[in-house]
């Protein structure tokens, strides 16, 4: 459309011996011994970099999450602007996402990161929404774009009836507030269908796309 498509930016690592290593093994080490940052900032600074190249003028829009540790980084705010400028990066092809546990803890940051980041034209996603139940209240004081429909939820929502239903209050929740809705771990044609039927706006997991390099 005249949107473009939407990609999310995922994260591997490759053994000396070649061998893909996914972040589940990864990245909670990163944390523990605090790198996850300049992980992060890595990822915003190639991400950028590449842009140009890999979508050769499409108006392709590219999801990059923030890891729990970047919330309570009061510099990042600078290094992302700057990277905007350094990259000629448009900051509208930009959605970052933020986690819903991680954003309720460091509130105030979260709030302030993402007003600054619309203000520049980029969007803001709150990612795995409905994992912790508690942030509905959050939603009124915290501008983002998206909210993601946490992928437990989502994957067996047309087996487990409750999940259905989850699904089903949060998309009501998001669309009364005009925040679009993002339903996560999508794998078969059904769960589409019935997204579609509830009205969520996008759709995302491997009945879409596998991830790629």
């Amino acid at each position: 459309g005249e949107q473009g498509e939407k990609y999310e930016v995922v994260l591997r690592m490759l053994s000396d011996d070649g061998e893909l290593i996914l972040p589940g093994q990864f990245l909670p080490i990163a944390e523990q011994t605090g790198q996850i940052t300049a992980i992060d900032r890595w990822v915003i600074q190639t991400a950028f970099q590449d842009y140009a190249r890999l979508f050769a003028g499409a108006k392709a829009k590219i999801a990059i999450n923030l890891s729990g540790n970047s919330l309570s980084d009061e510099t990042l705010l600078d290094f992302v602007q700057q990277q905007f400028s350094v990259q000629a990066m448009p900051p509208e092809r930009v959605c970052f996402e933020i986690t819903e546990t991680k954003a309720v803890h460091n509130l105030g940051w979260a709030r302030e990161f993402t007003r600054e980041m619309r203000v520049l034209g980029s969007s803001v996603a709150l990612d795995d929404f409905g994992s912790g139940m508690c942030s509905f209240r959050y939603l009124k004081d915290l501008p983002v774009n998206f909210i993601k429909i946490d992928g437990s939820f989502v994957r067996d929502m047309l087996e487990d009836e409750s999940n259905y239903t989850l699904v089903s209050a949060i998309n009501q929740v998001g669309q009364a507030m005009g925040i679009e809705t993002i339903a996560e771990y999508v794998h078969s044609p059904e769960i589409i269908e019935s997204l579609r039927e509830l009205g969520v706006d996008y759709a995302q997991g491997y009945a879409l796309g596998m991830p790629e390099p």
